[in-house]
């Protein structure tokens, strides 16, 4: 079979270093069907009003557009390393990316909102699979020489997609129709799966894993992970535990986690294996993956929400300002490749975690007043700092452990930056809702204490409506009112940048706690074929 080889930093590799033509073209597929599902996650975010008003659906309803694709998703990434080593990685992957097409095609022709639902959750537990895939293949096939190219590969499909999903979202909804958020996955989705199936040949089939299915242990794993994610996706809008619905899934997830680790931790062949956590860089880097979670899609969905509801732009100009950080990723994916071979990688994941917690700590003086240029330097650090910290994470968790674990490990991984997502999103909004009531009081009680400046500005407010005769020192009021809550949410969303700056600076000392990998040789190393 004719070989190919990828240069690495330190020149030209030795001949066992070359690795086969159509595993790279392979490995090149299944990053494409990554990041296909990884952009579904963000690519509706930006345009779920259009979805909406073509579908009917009341604020309530279309939030589930979401919900129901990140509760399908979550439940399958760390189950695809069990069935992928039943069915094999062509086997699983080439169905996964056909499905998640088909799915697809069926989203941008649902009729009613009930039907989005369902193949929103179909699409998001089809695609689900494909993620954990392509971080196990790359550990797998190829050497460690290949880390420094082949790590910054998956780290930007896996930060880039989810960063640059509202950009997209809102170019193609704004130009051509909400359909298109999925149509747009058909070509691609054809092409991913036809070359998994014609070109992936990492492994064979475990049919004996299929008689041995732990049903018991899925049941457990859907409702923990299922409800876990319910929680944190509907508590902020429900009011947490004042809601029965709330109240009711966390005690299932209770259930299902106890059901769950049980299952896991006593069967000879459980869905998820938990012992990769006794790998101690696992485990520190599973947990550094659950907080970029944090970073990455809570500044994903800060960010828009600042921009839309303080300066007022639409899913175009919000999706235009947020390139920023998507270009400053793609420029620096090389160089972080690079730093990983000269730089021990517990210092680029303290440079990272720096750069993030300057970021946030820069976005925390945010005013009414902040635009693009205001937002630039922000999204630059969280740009650069994205890959600086992906790059060594990825590296360290995963590039020490056997290649039998690989697998299933690998969905761990994705499950905790996907869990860290979904846990950020909850603080924040959780955060910006109590601080702005917090703020708003403080406000009423400035105005109070000043009660002269207070009377002169409703008075000046009168004067201006009093073409609206009675009405108008109630608009007056409203308008103060309107201002007072503007002002405490600007101040709400300062508070929650503070808070993760605090998050990423205790990350900086955190990094230590990792150990350093033994240094690999120019070649050899690494996963086995």
């Amino acid at each position: 079979m004719a070989t190919a080889t990828l240069t690495s930093p330190a020149g030209a590799p030795p001949k066992e270093d070359a690795i086969p033509r159509r595993r790279i073209f392979a490995f090149i597929a299944m990053v494409f069907g990554m990041f296909m599902a990884i952009l579904d996650i963000q690519i509706v975010s930006a345009s779920l009003a259009e979805i909406q008003a073509g579908l009917s659906a009341s604020s309530d309803e279309i939030a589930w557009v979401q919900t129901a694709y990140l509760i399908a998703e979550v439940i399958m990434i760390p189950l695809s390393g069990y069935l992928s080593r039943a069915f094999s990685t062509r086997v699983f992957f080439s169905v996964a990316a056909a499905g998640f097409t088909i799915s697809s095609v069926l989203c941008a022709m649902s009729s009613s909102i009930n039907e989005m639902i369902l193949w929103r959750a179909v699409q998001g537990f089809i695609g689900g699979g494909m993620i954990p895939g392509v971080f196990a293949a790359a550990f797998t096939i190829f050497p460690a020489s290949k880390r420094p190219i082949v790590s910054p590969i998956i780290g930007l499909v896996a930060t880039l997609a989810p960063t640059i999903g509202p950009t997209v979202g809102g170019y193609l909804s704004h130009a051509f129709s909400w359909h298109w958020l999925f149509l747009v996955n058909v070509v691609p989705g054809i092409c991913v799966s036809i070359a998994a199936w014609t070109l992936i040949d990492f492994d064979k089939p475990q049919a004996g894993l299929l008689k041995r299915f732990d049903w018991l242990g899925l049941l457990g794993m859907a409702s923990f992970l299922g409800s876990l994610e319910y929680v944190l996706e509907e508590g902020t809008r429900l009011d947490w535990f004042e809601s029965h619905e709330i109240v009711f899934f966390s005690f299932v997830m209770v259930a299902g986690a106890i059901l769950f680790f049980w299952r896991a931790l006593t069967r000879d062949d459980p869905l998820v294996d938990l012992y990769a956590f006794t790998n101690r860089n696992f485990a520190f880097g599973s947990l550094f993956s659950f907080c970029m979670g944090i970073g990455l899609y809570g500044l994903t969905y800060l960010y828009p929400v600042y921009l839309g509801r303080i300066r007022g732009y639409d899913a175009l100009m919000i999706g235009e300002t947020m390139f920023v950080t998507g270009l400053c990723m793609f420029l620096t994916a090389p160089i972080a490749g690079r730093l990983s071979t000269k730089l021990d990688p517990r210092v680029m994941m303290m440079i990272g975690f720096g750069g993030f917690a300057l970021g946030t700590y820069i976005a925390s003086a945010i005013t009414a007043d902040w635009d693009f240029y205001e937002l630039l330097v922000p999204q630059i650090l969280r740009g650069c700092s994205l890959m600086l910290c992906m790059v060594p994470i990825n590296n360290l968790a995963l590039g020490t452990l056997p290649p039998h674990q690989l697998k299933n490990a690998s969905g761990l991984y994705n499950l905790t930056r996907n869990l860290g997502g979904a846990v950020g999103l909850a603080l924040i909004n959780t955060v910006l809702n109590t601080r702005t009531d917090l703020h708003i009081t403080r406000l009423h009680e400035m105005v109070a204490a000043g009660r002269q400046i207070a009377e002169e500005n409703i008075a000046a407010l009168t004067q201006r409506f009093s073409d609206f005769g009675d009405a108008a020192q109630s608009m007056a009021l409203a308008l103060i009112n309107q201002r007072a809550h503007k002002q405490a949410l600007i101040m709400a969303f300062g508070d929650v940048f503070l808070g993760l700056t605090l998050i990423f600076g205790a990350l900086v000392l955190m990094s230590l706690f990792m150990s350093k990998p033994p240094k690999v040789a120019p070649a050899g190393g690494g996963g086995g074929h």
